[in-house]
C-alpha cells in the first residue's frame, strides 16, 4: 500500500491521531482534518486513494461531505470509509444512500478497521486497472 494517500476526518483529535497512525503504520500517507468544510476543500484539491470520514462533524456533516464527493467527477471512485458512533440501521442506510463505500461502527476492532482499509484500497487498485 506504499505510496497512497489518505484523508482522515474526524473532530476528534485523539482518536483522528490514532487513526492517522495506524494508517501510517499500513504504509499510507495521511493528512488529517477536524470539520467537515477542510474535508471538502482538502479532497478537491489531493484526491485522496481513501477517506475515513466522521459523521457528526462542525460545519458540514460526513453525510454532506459524501454527497459532495459523490457528486464531483473526479470524487466519485474514491473509497469512503465511514467511522461513526452512530450504529442504527437508518445512520447505515443513509450512508450508503449518499454514498459511502464501508461504516464501522466506533468502537470497533483495529483488524476490523485495517481490513476495511485493505478491502476499500485493493478495490481502488483494481478499479483503475480496468
Amino acid at each position: 500500500m506504499s505510496h497512497r494517500t489518505a484523508l482522515v476526518v474526524e473532530d476528534d483529535p485523539d482518536l483522528r491521531g490514532l487513526v492517522k497512525r495506524h494508517l501510517e503504520s499500513m504504509g499510507m500517507q495521511v493528512s488529517e482534518v477536524g470539520e467537515g468544510r477542510s474535508a471538502i476543500l482538502h479532497v478537491a484539491v489531493h484526491k485522496p486513494d481513501l477517506v475515513v470520514l466522521d459523521l457528526m462533524l462542525p460545519e458540514l456533516s460526513g453525510y454532506e461531505v459524501c454527497q459532495f464527493m459523490r457528486a464531483e467527477a473526479r470524487l466519485k471512485e474514491v473509497p469512503i470509509l465511514i467511522m461513526s458512533a452512530r450504529g442504527l440501521p437508518q445512520d447505515r442506510a443513509y450512508a450508503e444512500q449518499v454514498g459511502a463505500s464501508t461504516y464501522l461502527v466506533k468502537p470497533f476492532k483495529r483488524h476490523a478497521f485495517t481490513a476495511a482499509v485493505r478491502e476499500l484500497v485493493g478495490q481502488a487498485k483494481e478499479e483503475v486497472r480496468q
